[in-house]
């Protein structure tokens, strides 16, 4: 069987990694943004092959996503679009004394502003998925960390985000989030813009800093300073940055956001994200996770260029590396309502509602998976299509979706029978659309996406029959959906309607 490479460890949407070791089993975090459930859990032995094991929100009332809308603004000197979106961002994972924890921001957008609500939820059994509430504590910045020093905790963390934040420290209790120490600023980088992405670890007795700087596309890097006192001051490393892609011609980009740590032997790596991008300026999948390996050249640590492959490691096999504890891999848009998905082994059951995928803050009716392959496909099955669905306007069927600005689709539309293609990129101003009516209304209509790093080809096929029957009714080039963003492609199965309640039957969903 074919074997991919090591890197990216964790493939699609997966930015922001952290992990720690525990017990010989590594965990990792990513950032999830607007999607829900939150905050995924992957557990290792080997570095190689990862299960998706739990999510840190998984219960819908441990907070709301429904402020997690996707702000457009504009990026000086390039005049591309920014498309920033709230919700989940970069979370810490931790262990102390028999406590996992998990720190992070929730980004809200009252009345358009960011506003950051920072949170610790915590687990002694990370396997189980059992989660706390969060505990709230004051912080007004992003990107929050935890450094565990004999009997003291302290959260380190991006203040007052903005291109010219720095980072910040205080001491917590961490049961409660109440403060114990006033907050202070420990350094603010070498002068790249936005600071963020702290991690703080303790090494002869000194306390090293590591950050991200340049902002988390072209210009990211890893930086480095560290100090005797943990209140500071610290000293820049000689050698920043100790991790960055830019200005060079490798396919692994925007490298940063970097957590440190020691396998079984000692050997120090970095867990980091970075994107897959082409000669064209394509990065489709987003920012994903990437691994490698850090050195310590006498007192400062620095992390080998990020590869696709890694010496020492085995390849792994792209269908085994990455699996997922049975359904918890399934993502909805922001606040779900759950009641409207009934899942069974080949099938799902969608309830319609009248919000489609393009509302900036409810939830609409889309269940769906990461896109884990760069070439692969992703199909479902409408099956017992109504006729008394025409006067409904119902839409359903499959959708490569990052957010309320950015989806390519293929479905049904019952009002006139056809089956349509959609693409919408509000970023790039892209909106296309090729509709074909059908002869009758399908007993069963099968859908297909499938994709190439350059290309997305939405097809069907009505009722059964061989491959060959399959009709390709749009393609688009990546690029119409690749942009300075946070997410990645998400691939699910939506239904919209003016009136709620029909219930629709999906077969034999799946996602590469």
């Amino acid at each position: 069987m074919a074997t991919d490479p090591i890197n990216p460890i964790i493939p699609g949407f997966a930015p922001d990694p952290s992990l720690v070791k525990v017990d010989g089993w590594y965990y990792l975090v990513n950032s999830t943004f607007h999607m829900f459930p939150g905050l995924p859990i992957y557990a290792s032995r080997d570095l190689v092959s990862w299960t998706h094991i739990s999510n840190a929100i998984n219960r819908q009332n441990q907070l709301s996503l429904t402020k997690s809308d996707t702000k457009l603004g504009g990026l000086p000197h390039s005049g591309e679009v920014m498309l920033a979106t709230g919700g989940l961002y970069a979370p810490t994972i931790r262990y102390h004394q028999g406590t996992f924890y998990v720190v992070c921001t929730n980004i809200v957008h009252p009345g358009g502003e960011d506003v950051s609500e920072n949170f610790i939820v915590t687990t002694q059994d990370v396997w189980k998925g059992e989660w706390s509430d969060p505990t709230y504590f004051d912080f007004k910045g992003i990107d929050p960390s935890i450094l565990f020093d004999g009997d003291k905790a302290y959260i380190q963390g991006s203040a007052a985000p903005g291109p010219l934040t720095k980072i910040n420290l205080f001491e917590i209790d961490l049961s409660t989030g109440k403060k114990l120490s006033e907050e202070r600023t420990i350094w603010g980088g070498t002068g790249g813009i936005y600071p963020e992405g702290p991690h703080l670890y303790k090494r002869n007795g000194w306390y090293y800093l590591m950050i991200s700087e340049g902002g988390t596309h072209e210009g990211h890097m890893i930086t480095m300073a560290r100090s005797r006192d943990v209140w500071g001051p610290y000293d820049p490393c000689p050698n920043n940055p100790i991790l960055t892609a830019r200005d060079t011609n490798e396919y692994i980009q925007y490298t940063g956001h970097c957590d440190a740590f020691q396998d079984e032997t000692g050997q120090w790596w970095g867990v980091c994200l970075g994107v897959r991008k082409d000669e064209g300026g394509r990065f489709i999948m987003g920012r994903e996770t990437f691994l490698t390996r850090g050195n310590w050249d006498g007192e400062w640590l620095s992390f080998e260029t990020v590869k696709s492959h890694i010496d020492n490691l085995p390849p792994k096999d792209g269908s085994a590396a990455l699996s997922a504890v049975a359904n918890v891999d399934y993502l909805y848009i922001r606040d779900a309502n759950l009641g409207n998905y009934e899942i069974d082994k080949t099938s799902i059951a969608l309830t319609t509602s009248p919000v489609d995928i393009s509302h900036p803050e409810t939830s609409p009716t889309f269940i769906g998976k990461r896109q884990r392959k760069l070439h692969g496909q992703s199909d479902a099955t409408i099956r017992s299509v109504s006729d008394n669905w025409h006067a409904t306007k119902l839409r359903s069927g499959i959708a490569c979706y990052k957010d309320e600005h950015r989806y390519v689709r293929i479905f049904y539309d019952a009002s006139d029978s056809a089956v349509v293609f959609e693409l919408i990129n509000n970023a790039k101003k892209l909106a296309q659309m090729e509709r074909h009516i059908l002869d009758k209304v399908p007993e069963e209509l099968a859908l297909r996406i499938e994709y190439t790093e350059k290309e997305y080809r939405l097809m069907y096929k009505v009722g059964g029959g061989l491959d060959e029957n399959w009709i390709c009714l749009g393609t688009t080039d990546t690029l119409n959906m690749t942009g300075p963003d946070f997410v990645g492609p998400v691939i699910g199965i939506f239904a919209v309607a003016e009136t709620s309640g029909l219930k629709l039957d999906f077969q034999d969903f799946r996602v590469d």
